[in-house]
């Protein structure tokens, strides 16, 4: 039995896990930055890698300690390349390495959107499933929205990517405008299918060249000027006041200050981020003849995009649980054991990339 010990920390999440045989969770533990970040209404890189020092040690100890094991007990150590926050990065790979010189382990160098995908891959594999390829795979979260194909595990094609704004992003971007907590995205999930989605009509991206990349500055822009027109000062204000004196407000709590008008422009912003992204994942994967569709990353975890997919019966759709959407240590040891199959280790003098390509 092989275990991989996985350790996270590309954004605001240090995580560490431990994965048998590339399917079973024996441990996953994530620690947080929620509170750190959400005063500021989004992360801030330098606290960030200040956080993940104090938090990396206990974070693995506690991952071993659940899994009842210890370094004598792994096959090898995976840790996230890139991309993401160079700082953060360097925290998990530069213990990561430690732990390898000291041990004498392999490491596995993983990058952070290929563990997306094995987010789903370690789910099915575990239900003795395996996910039908050729596949398309949609990575979508605050950092990254792209279009891959998967015509094998480790072998990946990029189809399309954004120009701008992560779709992630773009909720945050946008819950925050309309005076929203950090993070913005699950709030607008969740008041969502309280307003109707056809009320306010935005004009869907039209992209020059590749027409599978996506752009959401636009969108975002288009939100911004419907608030200016409708001066929603006051509510804005009371949300803001609704977020600094209870602590993660309840979605009954966000109705009292929000009123139907900028309910229904929420549901009409989430119908037209789901339809850009569904609409030109189901063209790629027609292109390629995928057998399936992989969505993953935060985003995948949006119940309106969940839903949405039933609209194309044509498709086996995959995503992954809640718990493996969002950033987590086990995808990366998911990720880690076809390297370690092939015996794919990184040099302990490899370096962290903030811009980390899967594929080209």
């Amino acid at each position: 039995m092989l275990k991989i010990l996985g350790i996270e920390s590309s954004c605001d999440e240090t995580a560490a896990a431990i994965v048998e045989d590339g399917r079973d969770i024996l441990s996953s533990v994530v620690a947080s930055q929620l509170d750190t970040h959400g005063k500021y209404g989004g992360v801030v890189p330098e606290l960030a890698s200040r956080e993940h020092l104090r938090a990396i040690v206990p974070v693995v100890r506690q991952a071993l300690d659940e899994a009842n094991t210890d370094l004598k007990g792994l096959s090898a150590i995976a840790v996230t390349a890139g991309p993401g926050l160079v700082g953060s990065l360097l925290v998990g790979v530069t213990y990561g390495k430690a732990l390898c010189y000291a041990s004498g382990l392999p490491l596995v160098a993983v990058n952070h959107v290929e563990g997306h995908i094995h987010a789903v891959l370690l789910e099915e594999r575990k239900k003795r499933n395996e996910v039908p390829l050729p596949a398309l795979a949609l990575v979508v979260s605050g950092g990254h929205t792209h279009l891959f194909g998967v015509s094998a595990p480790g072998a990946y094609r990029l189809l399309g990517k954004t120009r701008d704004d992560a779709a992630g992003e773009a909720y945050d971007k946008v819950a925050k405008l309309l005076g929203f907590s950090y993070p913005g995205g699950p709030i607008l999930d969740q008041l969502a299918p309280y307003g109707s989605p056809h009320a306010v009509r935005f004009t869907l991206a039209r992209m020059k060249g590749n027409e599978l990349d996506f752009s959401f500055s636009g969108l975002k822009t288009a939100v911004l000027r419907w608030v200016e027109r409708h001066n929603l000062t006051a509510e804005i204000e009371a949300r803001r006041q609704l977020s600094r004196t209870s602590n993660r407000p309840s979605v009954e709590e966000w109705l009292t200050v929000t009123p139907q008008t900028t309910l229904d422009l929420i549901a009409s912003f989430q119908a037209t981020v789901i339809e850009e992204l569904l609409r030109r994942a189901v063209v790629a994967a027609a292109e390629i003849e995928a057998q399936s569709i992989i969505i993953s990353g935060g985003v995948a975890s949006n119940r309106g995009l969940r839903n949405a997919t039933l609209r194309f019966p044509e498709f086996s759709f995959f995503f992954p649980s809640p718990g493996l959407s969002t950033d987590n240590a086990a995808m990366i040891a998911a990720a880690a054991f076809p390297k370690f199959e092939r015996h794919d280790f990184a040099l302990l003098d490899f370096r962290a990339q903030a811009s980390l390509p899967l594929a080209k």
